[in-house]
C-alpha cells in the first residue's frame, strides 16, 4: 500500500486541524473568509471540507483552491445516493483530478440507516463503488455510518490494509470502536462526544490509539460544549473538542493538538506545519 507523503515542517508548532467539515454548506459558504480568519485565531491552521455530492464536490474542489489551507474530498453521502447519475464515478473521478493535491479524499461517503433517505441497497451500492474508485486513485476514504455498523464492516473489510481512511464523527461505543480499528481504520470525533447523553462515545476515545485519533467539526452541525446552542457550528470550535478529548485522556493539550494535526497529516498526504 502507498505510504502517503507529508511534513511538519516544525514538529513543536501546535496547529489544530479540522479534519471534517462542510464549508460549502449555504449556512457556512456565504462567509468562509471570516469563518477561516477565526477559526485561524483559535490556533486552527487547516481544514478538509468533505462533499455529499457530485455538484457538491465540485463545490468544494473550487473552494478549497480558493483558500489557503484548504482541503478538499469529493463524494457522494448516503442521503444522496438515490439521485446518482449513470456517469457519477466517472464524474468524481474527472473532479479529484482537477483538485489537484488539493482534493485529498474520497467522501464522504458511507451508509445511514438512521434516516434512509436512500434506499439501504442503493446506499450500498454507491457506498462500494466509490470504494472501488479509491482504491483506483489511491486516495483515502472519509466514511459515514449511522445505524449501520455490521454493513459497515463488512463492507469495508475487503479493503481493510489497502485503503486508508477515517470513521468521521464517531458515535458508538468502545465495541464497535475496536472492530473498526482492528481492520485499520482512523476515528474521527467531533462535538457529539462533549455531549451530557454521549458516555459510550466518550469510552471509546479513552481507546483509540494516540495515532489513530483525528479531531473534527462536522460544522455546520454539532457544535460542541460549550457552544452547544450555536448554530451553525464553525471550525473555530474544534479547539473545544480538542481540549476536551486532551483532558478525557489524560495528555497534554498543544501535544494533543500536534499529534491529532500530525495523523490527519498522515492520513490525507498533507504538507502543513508552522514556522
Amino acid at each position: 500500500m502507498r505510504q502517503p507523503q507529508f511534513a511538519i515542517r516544525n514538529p513543536q508548532f501546535a496547529m489544530l486541524l479540522d479534519s471534517h467539515c462542510h464549508l460549502t454548506n449555504g449556512k457556512l459558504a456565504g462567509r468562509v473568509a471570516d469563518i477561516l480568519n477565526e477559526a485561524r485565531a483559535e490556533g486552527v491552521g487547516a481544514f478538509l471540507t468533505a462533499a455529499s455530492s457530485v455538484a457538491d464536490s465540485k463545490a468544494a474542489v473550487g473552494l478549497a483552491r480558493r483558500n489557503e489551507g484548504v482541503y478538499c474530498a469529493a463524494g457522494v453521502h448516503p442521503h444522496e445516493a438515490e439521485g446518482v447519475g449513470d456517469r457519477y464515478v466517472e464524474q468524481l473521478g474527472e473532479i479529484i483530478a482537477a483538485g489537484g493535491d488539493r482534493c485529498v479524499a474520497v467522501g464522504e461517503i458511507g451508509l445511514d440507516y438512521h434516516y434512509d433517505f436512500s434506499p439501504r441497497d442503493q446506499q450500498r451500492r454507491v457506498f462500494d463503488e466509490q470504494l472501488q474508485l479509491a482504491a483506483r486513485l489511491g486516495k483515502p476514504v472519509i466514511i459515514h455510518t449511522r445505524e449501520a455498523t455490521e454493513d459497515a464492516l463488512a463492507a469495508l473489510a475487503p479493503y481493510a490494509g489497502t485503503l486508508r481512511g477515517v470513521i468521521h464523527s464517531y458515535a458508538s461505543g468502545g465495541d464497535e470502536v475496536a472492530r473498526f480499528l482492528d481492520q485499520g481504520w482512523y476515528i474521527g470525533f467531533s462535538g457529539i462526544v462533549t455531549f451530557k447523553g454521549a458516555g459510550n462515545v466518550r469510552e471509546a476515545a479513552k481507546i483509540v490509539p494516540a495515532d489513530r485519533l483525528l479531531i473534527e467539526t462536522d460544522a455546520p452541525y454539532l457544535s460542541p460544549v460549550p457552544v452547544r446552542k450555536i448554530f451553525p457550528n464553525v471550525p473555530a470550535h474544534v479547539a473545544h473538542t480538542a481540549r476536551f478529548l486532551a483532558a478525557l485522556r489524560g495528555v497534554d493539550f498543544s501535544a494533543f493538538a500536534a499529534e491529532t494535526t500530525t495523523n490527519a497529516a498522515a492520513l490525507f498526504g498533507l504538507d502543513i506545519g508552522g514556522d
